[in-house]
């Protein structure tokens, strides 16, 4: 018991960590040609065709977000009108969501269809779970919850390559458009890698919430 929730509490705030640790360090560094990540951005979304996209200042740090109902890239005060390698590369990885939606990429397209349903199954497998566990550990309840569940993790694996792809767009596009110089290209690498890993470490959060379910149900069968 108290492994588990070290590892759901720890896994979590050591990727946040991480990023802000990893965004700190490369914040510091400008850009040699002194380009701001919205000028970046902006840049991008030419060269893709995407004249109609947006681009907003929003508060916040790190608060980053493609909107594909508004058409907007939100950029936050700790990205708009910066010049570092670090605020350009979170640029440039939103525009790369935004060049999947255009291009209709196939995991894009999929997870889009499941934030309705995941939504769903992520609030009404937590009712079950606990109503089968007061009307002392009804096993049907639980199963039921545990397989809606399963939806959450399903979402959160698709999640996987389209962040993943988003970032690599972001990295060919800002060496190959001569945008960032290659040792410039590295470091943001290291932001965009450091922001992936939260995503994962979502995903190993959910698992092994999951694990426990299922054992918990075992274990009163």
């Amino acid at each position: 018991m108290l492994l588990y929730w070290l590892l759901i509490l720890i896994i979590p705030i050591a990727a946040s960590a991480n990023v802000k640790m990893t965004y700190s360090k490369y914040e510091k560094i400008s850009n040699r040609r002194g380009y701001t990540a919205d000028e970046v951005a902006r840049k991008i979304l030419d060269s893709n065709g995407l004249y109609s996209i947006r681009i907003e200042h929003i508060k916040g740090n790190l608060t980053d977000h493609f909107d594909p109902q508004a058409g907007v890239i939100r950029l936050s005060d700790s990205v708009y009108g910066k010049t570092s390698v670090a605020a350009i590369g979170v640029a440039a990885h939103e525009c790369g969501h935004a060049v999947q939606h255009a291009e209709s990429y196939g995991p894009i397209v999929l997870r889009n269809k499941l934030v309705p349903i995941t939504n769903f199954c992520s609030s009404a497998s937590y009712i079950l779970i606990l109503v089968g566990i007061l009307l002392s550990f009804n096993e049907l309840l639980i199963n039921i919850g545990i397989i809606l569940f399963l939806a959450v993790v399903a979402f959160q694996l698709v999640t996987l390559p389209v962040e993943f792809n988003a970032s690599s767009r972001a990295l060919q596009t800002l060496e190959g458009d001569a945008i960032l110089d290659e040792d410039e290209v590295g470091k943001s690498k290291k932001v965009l890698r450091a922001a992936a890993l939260t995503y994962v470490a979502s995903l190993l959060t959910t698992i092994i919430q999951l694990l426990r379910l299922i054992a918990m149900s075992r274990r009163r069968s």
